[in-house]
């Protein structure tokens, strides 16, 4: 004699997969990245012209007066081109990148979803963080070849200004875009802020060359903590207390970018 079971009345229902925030930043940089890749213009001044900045500067390196600063040719551009990679990879691109997702309406519909406000303009910039530190790397190994130039003496300072820079680019390029009103004007937003860094912060003449009161006020700009951390690494001559004060002088910045974000960055064009 044979019995069946009788069926219980249940039904299994499928557990709805909890996305993280993890996963909405990994899916917002795959779509970024893959439209960085359709862009030629983009990747050529993103991935190219870092590059070509970087080694044609030593002709205006070599010119200067590098005697007594303790620093030479190589540590001076070997610096200044992560440096470039920073602004090129991450500042200039981003701004762009802002810009052309708010007048496309796409900030604007990212907002009506899960997803946060911090979550997009974090997403939208993993492509460039990818971008700059393979660029670092590639730029790193190719000039000290290219310079037959001594390893960093402090790596880990080099690394840690890497990030202090990327975070403080982050920041700075979406305030930037919160000033430009289209995409077309992004290509010159950039230029006021990318202009008195590289000529004031250390990255294509260090300070130690400056005179003394410019110097000074010069050491107080944004960026150039940064640099201070990126030769540093280099030259392993940055005590603790200039790491400390570098440190917190980056971050001080990084946090004014960041409150001017909130209060003044928008997430649709205007009307």
């Amino acid at each position: 004699m044979t019995t069946s079971a009788a069926p219980t009345g249940r039904t299994h229902t499928a557990t709805p997969t909890r996305v993280t925030a993890m996963d909405r930043l990994a899916a917002l940089g795959r779509a970024e990245l893959t439209l960085l890749v359709r862009s030629k213009a983009s990747l050529v001044t993103a991935v190219v012209l870092p590059s070509v900045m970087a080694f044609a500067m030593r002709g205006v390196v070599k010119e200067l007066d590098l005697g007594g600063t303790g620093l030479s040719v190589a540590t001076v551009m070997l610096p200044a081109a992560l440096a470039m990679a920073l602004f090129f990879s991450v500042y200039t691109n981003l701004v762009g990148v802002y810009v052309l997702r708010r007048e496309t309406l796409v900030l604007k519909r990212l907002r009506t979803g899960e997803v946060r406000d911090w979550e997009i303009l974090v997403g939208n910039a993993l492509p460039a963080f990818l971008l700059v530190a393979v660029q670092s790397v590639l730029l790193a190994i190719g000039m000290t070849v290219f310079l037959d130039a001594d390893a960093p003496a402090a790596p880990h300072l080099a690394v840690f200004g890497l990030l202090v820079g990327v975070a403080m680019l982050v920041a700075a390029g979406a305030l930037t875009a919160a000033f430009t009103r289209t995409a077309e004007s992004a290509q010159l937003t950039f230029l006021p802020f990318l202009l008195v860094t590289m000529a004031a912060s250390g990255v294509y003449a260090p300070r130690e060359v400056m005179p003394d009161t410019l110097a000074d006020i010069a050491a107080w700009l944004p960026f150039s903590p940064v640099m201070d951390l990126l030769r540093g690494g280099w030259t392993g001559d940055l005590d603790g207390a200039d790491q400390l004060r570098a440190t917190l002088l980056a971050l001080a910045w990084t946090g004014l970018a960041v409150f001017g974000v909130r209060r003044w960055f928008r997430w649709g064009p205007r009307g």
